[in-house]
């Protein structure tokens, strides 16, 4: 063994490439499209080191280009949730027992693969599979995942540093456990480093993993699985499970040695899996961890001083970029009369620009929502929106999914401040506007924060400080992550750690050392070097 006190580099965000016109980048990104457009790849789950193929293939397309096949995947069921659960299990002794520098070694190098090998194939497969733009990918399936990466490393040793003081003659010690059984890491469509974060920040901490994909992001998580299994994840630490979230419940939720989930996704899905672990409580050997993040109807508040052009540039952005399918997604925006016009002009001279269309055209800023159930309703929102007479439509409004699932960026100008788009999450390219007398500021700053359950990102733009320093106030507990003349979407890791209380989850802050906690279980060491030998205390003394 080994001895030492090891510290990991200081992490630093990874650039972000800028793929312009003639950049190295950009071809080699450009040749792994038309790489992995000219196969059609055969995906197997991953158990125990084990590739399973069930023979019940399920055809993967991108969402903008339908009649295109990318891949088949193998769809399993619960014999396969039990065989995952088993090489977790078998997996766990040797993982957990492994010095914590050697697991920290394999996740950096990991990101070590993605950052030069891997970074284009991974892309790419973002790109397609889930149809991102360029730079959507770029920020997301490179940037993000390795920085969620290194920087949990970074975080663990963090985590493992820290120690309780000591008085004379003892020594106290503290170290982090691993739960006692496995987690299931459950991931959304809508992140590649979503998908790469939930299952890996468990792992790390010495635990072994049930990774259960969303079907719609299987086509880059069959690559990030390969890029772990290269860095050295051992067999059975990390298992890949392509089934249904029934199937994968009823199995998972029911077992003993369930110990935690890693979620991210829909707030009834979450408030359905913590009502049902309440009442499998009395079977687990533990307490399990539920650690989850569940969307928002995130808001942009706007001040009457504010900066007309970049509060309509945060709105285009914050509202439209990946199609609105952020969970941080501008939704909702508060704009006083005074500035309505002027940002309408910009906004609408911008959506002009806008082109929509494939992700292997550059040029274009826009692409297609994630699938057929996800298209349907917002065309059935937007159809409604039409037909009520409170509402405008302002831009966008068409939809076509003759090639793609395809949703104009849309605006919608409401009277009613409590209209359903203003409340309800959406998870699309739809954003909707209240247009507010300025002089009531304050009272919109309320309305702000009641309208919605949830309570994950949102902004305001002034230029008057005691503006902000109202809406910092009155809106504290309305976003996990807020921002200051900003759009509410773009978080950093390790520079705005990611989360929401409310109906938004449980913000355990994912980027963050808060994040990485949740997977431990901590043991407290008390050593007496010389231990009394008389029961008796001097207060017990005559004189």
């Amino acid at each position: 063994m080994n001895y030492g006190i090891f510290t990991i580099p200081d992490p630093k965000n990874e650039p972000v490439y800028s793929y312009a016109p003639n950049s190295p980048e950009r071809a080699l990104l450009k040749k792994a499209l038309a790489e992995a457009k000219s196969k059609e790849l055969d995906i197997p789950m991953y158990i125990g080191g084990e590739e399973v193929r069930t023979g019940n293939k399920v055809r993967i397309a991108p969402p903008h280009e339908t009649a295109h096949t990318l891949a088949y995947y193998h769809k399993g069921g619960k014999e396969e949730v039990e065989l995952a659960i088993r090489a977790a299990l078998n997996a766990k002794e040797l993982w957990e027992n492994m010095a914590w520098e050697h697991r920290a070694s394999i996740f950096l190098k990991a990101a070590e693969l993605i950052a030069t090998k891997y970074r284009y194939e991974l892309n790419a497969a973002t790109m397609l599979g889930q149809s991102k733009s360029v730079y959507q990918a770029e920020i997301d399936s490179a940037c993000e995942i390795i920085d969620f990466l290194r920087f949990n490393v970074k975080f663990m040793e963090q985590i493992y540093r820290e120690q309780p003081v000591s008085s004379a003659g003892i020594w106290n010690r503290l170290e982090h456990r691993a739960l006692e059984g496995f987690v299931f890491a459950l991931t959304p469509f809508n992140f590649t480093a979503i998908a790469g974060n939930l299952p890996t920040a468990p792992a790390m901490m010495g635990n072994c993993v049930v990774w259960k994909v969303a079907e719609t992001q299987i086509y880059s998580a069959n690559v990030l699985m390969k890029i772990f299994r290269e860095a050295g994840v051992p067999d059975g630490v990390i298992n890949l499970v392509f089934v249904d979230g029934p199937t994968a419940g009823d199995t998972i939720f029911s077992h003993p040695d369930f110990a935690g989930i890693h979620f991210t996704g829909g707030t009834s899905t979450f408030q359905r899996i913590w009502k049902t672990i309440g009442e499998n409580i009395a079977k687990y050997k533990t307490y399990p961890r539920i650690v989850g993040e569940t969307g928002g109807k995130d808001f942009v508040l706007a001040h009457y001083t504010a900066d007309a052009k970049a509060l309509a540039t945060a709105l285009i952005r914050g509202a439209f970029e990946y199609q609105g399918q952020k969970c941080s997604a501008a939704s909702r925006a508060y704009i006083p009369a005074n500035l309505w016009e002027e940002v309408k002009g910009y906004m609408l001279a911008d959506l002009k620009e806008i082109k929509m269309g494939s992700v292997e055209d550059f040029s274009c800023f826009f692409n297609a929502v994630i699938d057929e159930k996800s298209f349907n309703k917002l065309s059935q929102y937007i159809d409604n929106a039409k037909k009520d007479e409170g509402v405008t439509v302002v831009a966008g409004g068409n939809y076509d999914k003759s090639k793609g699932y395809f949703i104009e960026p849309t605006i919608l100008l409401v009277q009613d401040p409590m209209y359903i788009t203003m409340q309800e999450e959406l998870f699309g390219p739809v954003l909707t506007i209240y247009v507010y007398q300025p002089e009531n500021f304050e009272d919109t700053l309320t309305l702000v924060d009641k309208t919605s359950p949830y309570a994950l990102t949102g902004s305001i733009f002034a230029q008057d400080r005691y503006a902000i320093e109202l809406a910092s106030q009155k809106l504290r507990h309305a976003a996990g992550n807020f921002y200051i003349n900003d759009k509410p979407t773009g978080a950093v890791v390790g520079q705005q750690p990611f989360g929401g209380a409310r109906a938004s989850g449980t913000n355990d802050k994912a980027g963050s050392l808060l994040n990485l906690l949740r997977w431990t279980s901590a043991r407290t060491i008390k050593e007496t070097f010389v231990p009394p030998t008389d029961y008796k205390y001097p207060f017990m003394q005559e004189s």
